[in-house]
């Protein structure tokens, strides 16, 4: 096999040299170097590759691919997503056919083996007309290590042909047909620790590169009938550890035929020299999926501006800034030169779009003296943005007197000046308020079953007092659910963390209909960039006690920070008003950072004491693209140790953020969340305060819309 593994890499290398100096000449003809087409399809296990194999190649950034694959000993439920041009994240599920997920029925009745895996692919160097592209990659990193493995590959397109070359460590090079080179630099690269991760979560370092290595690779061929690719690939694996126990290889050559149609991809393979496989993969572009809406056009600018000495009626611009640009106007004023308007945005989440409708609005009715139009924009009760928009640059771009108008350039966004607060006495909102919002609850690896769920709605419901303070409740009504299914509530392992969070199953199955909340709430804007807010009552589902947070935020501020600090007492899972005896401080320091060189991208550290007096750190990456849609991890680090934490060994997981924007046919603002979180225990578990003043101050950043 070691002869075979040369006679590929001395046959694809010159293969990969011929494309490069072919991508220096001029050709007559269709075969000449290209860059590839960012349509490259996926592999079996998901993410960018061949069959088996990973290749150098990305999808354009903001592509998510969700898959499904089918061999006889495995199936595969992944969702690849390309975060940046340079990075390729995969999430998978892994059901092994061979194996039980426990020996014990009244545990997991007759279901098979899951297994769950992430890995991670960076683009180190891209494609030229001399040099392939070059990235190195890590396969379940993560997990229980099931085919966990590191690569190196290469790839170079010439023509319809795409040539693959890599190198692959662990599952990837478990033949080893050819010499670790980290050999020669230290003897400990030769041998690799033995054995699957078993707990999971960890991140086994020590055996990067390390051990038996494989060449491997192969063509992918784009057939003159477009929605056609075939493939060919040369494995490193020999499948003789392999979890589902020793699988006969007849070849190590492998092939496979994709066909495109949309969005929508079918492949078909042969493995192994004796598998049939197949895949169903289907592709969205975070960045340009939308959904058409139904909204009415926007007003016409005339150009040249009518002159207009004063408003005609007062009363239509009411009526057209909510019908027209969403806005809902508490009150108004007007100076010499200037019009204020003080109110809410009500709809429209794209803010360039929101300012664009009101300006025109306003411009139908302007006074020719007036130079420009301030627009204060509440949340709540806090006047949290002021736009200042220049009439005669907005006025010409409106009118589409460029040739490229920027509605953008004619505003700045900034605090809210007292000056200008000052100049009315603008109505705050006091009484009663309802509303109420879907929720859904999911869990993924069941030992029951393997996915299940729970649906329903928050019913809210509250009264403010004054200005600044407000009572709030709401009831959680269960409507579509499978949690009845639950074999066990309370796991059997001995942990010396306080149980703050593994009494999950007993808190969601209690009542079809519970309280999820009720508390007093107080907030005030301290000066122009400084925030605060205090709260006392039944916070969360499973915690109650009181709390304060004071945050400071810049409008349009790369940064923001501020802390929190509560006192709570865990809540009786065995009615709605009890209390355990359990109680502790818990709190952070919290820092947001949206830092230039990851555009699009903010990461939060939150830095103190957890619910089960653990401290650390918790850190959340989250990624915003063009629709709107968010991609977010974190992870909390923490001083209780992985045994002490359990399987999965620290707290982590996953959620998409999904504006409601995205389902609607009129324009609408808020958001969804669907998280998904491996496994939940009670090491590095944060409060889940019912407030957050970075929620509510999100207008100063845009970062949601």
């Amino acid at each position: 096999m070691k002869f075979s593994g040369y006679i590929l890499v001395t046959a694809l290398s010159a293969l990969v040299l011929l494309s490069a100096g072919a991508g220096a000449q001029q050709h007559s003809g269709n075969l000449h170097w290209q860059q590839a087409d960012g349509e490259s399809s996926q592999m079996v296990r998901g993410g960018v590759g061949l069959i088996q194999t990973p290749t150098a190649r990305m999808l354009p950034a903001g592509r998510m691919t969700a898959n499904y694959t089918d061999n006889e000993e495995y199936r595969f439920w992944s969702v690849s997503i390309q975060l940046f041009d340079w990075l390729e994240t995969t999430a998978r599920y892994t059901d092994v056919r061979t194996r039980l997920y426990s020996p014990f029925p009244g545990f997991s009745n007759d279901q098979t083996y899951k297994d769950k895996g992430l890995d991670v692919k960076f683009r180190l160097l891209a494609e030229s007309h001399y040099l392939p592209q070059i990235a190195v990659g890590f396969n379940d990193f993560g997990g229980t290590g099931l085919f966990e493995s590191e690569f190196i590959a290469l790839s170079k397109a010439w023509g319809p042909l795409d040539f693959h070359l890599g190198m692959g460590w662990g599952y990837l090079g478990a033949a080893g047909n050819t010499l670790n080179p980290f050999c020669k630099f230290r003897d400990s690269f030769c041998r690799r620790p033995a054995g699957f991760s078993g707990r999971g979560g960890k991140i086994d370092y020590q055996k990067f590169f390390k051990g038996p290595a494989s060449l491997f690779g192969g063509i992918e061929y784009q057939t003159p009938w477009q929605p056609l690719r075939l493939k060919l690939e040369y494995e490193g694996n020999n499948y003789q550890q392999d979890f589902a126990g020793e699988l006969l290889q007849d070849s190590r050559w492998n092939i496979g035929a994709v066909y495109q149609w949309r969005d929508v991809t079918f492949d078909l393979n042969y493995q192994r020299g004796n598998t049939l496989g197949f895949g169903l993969h289907y592709q969205l572009d975070l960045n340009s999926t939308d959904q058409p809406k139904i909204k009415p056009a926007m007003v016409a600018v005339a150009s040249p501006r009518p002159q207009i000495d004063d408003f005609k009626d007062l009363n239509v611009i009411l009526r057209q800034l909510l019908f027209n640009a969403g806005f809902y106007l508490k009150t108004s004023r007007m100076t010499d030169d200037e019009f204020i308007l003080y109110g809410h945005q009500l709809f429209y989440r794209d803010e360039e779009e929101a300012t664009e409708r009101l300006g025109r609005v306003v411009l139908s009715q302007l006074p020719s003296h007036i130079k420009r139009i301030r627009v204060v924009e509440f949340s709540g009760n806090l006047p949290l943005l002021e736009k200042v928009i220049e009439v005669e640059a907005f006025a010409s771009a409106a009118a589409y007197e460029q040739l490229q108008p920027d509605i953008r350039s004619t505003y700045v966004r900034q605090a809210p000046e007292q000056d200008i607060m000052a100049l009315a006495d603008v109505p705050y909102n006091t009484g009663f308020y309802t509303g109420a919002e879907i929720f859904w609850i999911q869990s993924f690896g069941n030992p029951e079953v393997f996915y299940m769920y729970q649906g329903g709605l928050f019913l809210g419901a509250g009264y403010r007092f004054t200005e600044n303070f407000s009572f709030n409740g709401a009831a959680k009504l269960t409507l579509l659910e499978n949690f009845d299914k639950f074999n066990f509530k309370v796991d059997a392992l001995d942990t010396p963390l306080p149980r703050v969070r593994t009494y999950a199953r007993e808190y969601v199955t209690r009542s079809k209909l519970t309280m999820e909340n009720a508390y007093g709430h107080w907030q005030k804007q301290l000066g122009d960039n400084l925030f605060v807010q205090a709260y006392g009552g039944y916070l969360e589902t499973m915690f109650g006690g009181v709390g304060t947070e004071v945050l400071y935020r810049p409008v349009d501020s790369n940064f923001a920070f501020g802390f929190d600090v509560n006192y709570v007492r865990q809540r009786s899972f065995e009615n709605d008003f009890d209390f355990f005896d359990y109680k502790t401080v818990t709190g952070h320091i919290n820092v947001y950072w949206q830092p230039d060189f990851l555009p699009d991208t903010r990461l939060t550290f939150n830095v103190g004491q957890f619910l089960a007096k653990d401290k650390g750190v918790n850190i959340d990456f989250a990624k915003r693209f063009d629709s709107g849609i968010i991609i977010g991890a974190y992870a909390a680090i923490t001083d209780a140790s992985s045994a002490d934490y359990g399987e999965g060994s620290f707290t982590k997981g996953f959620y998409l953020s999904l504006p409601f924007d995205l389902f609607a046919v009129k324009p609408a603002k808020g958001r969804g969340r669907l998280p998904w979180v491996p496994i939940a225990r009670d090491g590095g578990q944060p409060l889940n305060r019912p407030v957050k003043l970075i929620d509510m101050t999100e207008a100063r950043s845009g970062f949601y819309d």
